[in-house]
């Protein structure tokens, strides 16, 4: 399959020889402008992605259409967003696949809505901020088209859960603990519910509080991600690393013994 030439209209990411990222949407005409100087958008229009263009002082960047990691940690939010090393974790422990019904409480700004859905789910959000309602409608929309299967609602989890049977919950929010039996009720047999968390402190509430409900196989886990420097001359780990950034708990749905 041949990838089509940019358009009007799409997203690219620019990435300039000091590996700085930018993130904009062609528009016919326009100017995008840098400290690097300016680049024109009809420059970019019409090539294919993996083209080097140059700005106004004679500075290439390289145009690429953006991976879903840079569309997480480059788009606009009003929250702060989970992290492409723990989205691509939560798609595994939570086994999400397509057309599973999810339910994800505290949405933010829609970057774990958005892997969700593009692995297949039909996803609907719960969030008692209308602003980060919004904002993750748009961020979506962006992201994956007017048509993708994502609704959210302006409403507090923790007073229940009418969306049901689901096949999983994906919870962010500070207490997930009081979701506990109104997802018992809404998860079908089997289903599973993740819960991410920024502190072992709540982790354990969690922990302590799933053994008062029918879950079982409880786990909890962190993701670590170190990258490498790598040259002829040397080859080391990079001196920085993205590292905790949050806990990752999952738990199965029982059916309590007779």
């Amino acid at each position: 399959m041949v990838a089509a030439l940019l358009e009007p209209g799409e997203r690219v990411l620019l990435v300039d020889p000091k590996d700085r990222r930018y993130l904009l949407k062609l528009v016919a005409g326009a100017l995008f402008h840098t400290h690097a100087g300016v680049l024109v958008h009809d420059d970019i229009i019409g090539r294919p992605e993996g083209s080097t263009v140059k700005g106004s002082t004679g500075r290439s960047f390289i145009v690429l259409r953006p991976t879903l990691a840079d569309v997480v940690l480059k788009m606009p939010r009003g929250a702060q967003v989970i992290y492409p090393k723990d989205l691509g974790a939560i798609l595994l422990a939570a086994d999400i696949a397509p057309g599973q019904r999810v339910l994800e409480a505290g949405v933010g700004s829609g970057a774990l809505s958005m892997t969700l859905v593009r692995a297949g789910a039909s996803v609907v959000g719960y969030e008692v901020r209308e602003d980060f309602a919004a904002r993750a409608r748009a961020n979506v929309e962006d992201a994956l088209g007017p048509d993708a299967d994502y609704e959210v609602l302006v409403r507090d989890v923790t007073e229940g859960i009418d969306d049901r049977p689901l096949d999983r919950i994906v919870l962010d929010l500070p207490e997930p603990w009081r979701v506990l039996d109104h997802a018992a009720a809404a998860l079908r047999p089997g289903g599973i519910l993740l819960a991410y968390l920024p502190t072992i402190n709540q982790t354990a509430e969690l922990r302590q509080a799933l053994e008062r409900v029918p879950f079982g196989l409880a786990e909890t886990v962190e993701i670590l991600r170190r990258t490498w420097h790598v040259e002829p001359r040397s080859v080391r780990p990079d001196h920085r690393m993205v590292a905790h950034t949050g806990f990752l708990t999952t738990a199965r749905r029982l059916v309590p013994a007779p």
